[in-house]
């Protein structure tokens, strides 16, 4: 039987992503791994980690068997030559392009998920790029609405909102981005993860909920009104809940996942348990996108150093996914 074919872009190349893909293809992952990014970079990422790479072109033959230390390369130039931790927006387009061969090719079917290391959207925006980051960067090239899950072994949480500011979060808030957002997440909840009803934790805008409208109107105007109208057609809400005690144990058991209304209003809940462990995934895509849970970390960049446990078990998770939708 073919193993999946999981496309890994590396991100920023100044970063350690790079890096973790070598470490990655060290590993004994049963998957078929292509490389979508500069084959020479490859070649110096593994040799700063100590690593012997045999790497391969890849020419989309299925393959039943991978060896610990082989990758195949898709190979998109640089621009320009890294130097770890000092990224270079000349190659912003080659970040560009190695995430369009990954989305193009999962939906032609070359591949059957795309593993995303980190990137640096300073540097592409300084390119003179608009780019706000991966998740909004697939959505548009599918032409889909999405939503940002972050899932750890323990605990999923997507969000209502992705990367704004905190003072454009409230405007965000509306009933219609609330309800597709709450409809991607139930669908996919069934879909990805087999959970025939999902049980979904809503949370509160403000703290404590509101408290009944005294610390902000947001959750009596737009969230109960549409939870308690979703509720009607079936689906199993809990909330608005007060995030400050949405994570204790007692309240976890009554879910499968969290929606927050925020980007930070949750996600510190679950890097400061479950980091390494932490998976980044794009719901409502036509095609399976994981990534790590964490930054370019330019400053460990070129030292060998850097953990792949979040890659790791990123490319694990699309498996997984891979898999179930089999």
């Amino acid at each position: 039987m073919a193993l999946a074919r999981l496309a890994v872009t590396a991100g920023e190349p100044a970063g350690v992503g790079p890096e973790l893909i070598a470490r990655l293809a060290a590993t004994p992952l049963a998957a078929d791994l292509v490389a979508i990014t500069d084959r020479e970079l490859l070649v110096r990422a593994a040799a700063r980690c100590g690593l012997r790479l045999e790497l391969v072109d890849d020419h989309d033959a299925s393959c039943v068997r991978r060896e610990p230390g082989r990758l195949r390369v898709h190979h998109v130039p640089l621009n320009a030559t890294e130097v770890p931790g000092q990224p270079d927006p000349r190659n912003a387009q080659h970040v560009l392009a190695t995430l369009a061969e990954a989305a193009d090719g999962c939906v032609g079917g070359r591949y059957d998920a795309v593993v995303t290391a980190p990137l640096q959207k300073a540097s592409i925006n300084e390119a003179g790029i608009r780019f706000s980051g991966h998740t909004e960067f697939f959505a548009e090239r599918a032409r889909a609405d999405v939503v940002m899950m972050l899932a750890s072994p323990e605990l999923r949480v997507a969000l209502a909102t992705t990367h704004l500011s905190l003072a454009d979060v409230p405007a965000a808030i509306t009933r219609a981005s609330l309800e597709r957002t709450l409809r991607i997440v139930h669908a996919e909840l069934r879909a990805k993860f087999g959970i025939a009803e999902p049980r979904i934790a809503v949370l509160g805008l403000n703290p404590h909920a509101g408290e009944s409208g005294h610390l902000g109107r947001e959750e009596l105007d737009t969230i109960i009104p549409l939870l308690d109208d979703l509720r009607a057609e079936g689906m199993q809400l809990i909330g608005p809940l007060p995030a400050d005690t949405a994570f204790v144990p007692a309240q976890r058991e009554r879910y499968d996942a969290v929606l927050a209304m925020y980007h930070d209003q949750a996600l510190p809940v679950l890097k400061s348990e479950a980091f390494d462990r932490t998976v980044n995934l794009t719901l409502g895509l036509p095609f399976i996108r994981t990534s790590v849970d964490h930054g370019t970390a330019l400053d460990l960049a070129g030292t060998g150093r850097a953990d792949p446990s979040s890659l790791v078990a990123a490319a694990r998770m699309a498996l997984d996914l891979v898999a179930r939708s089999a």
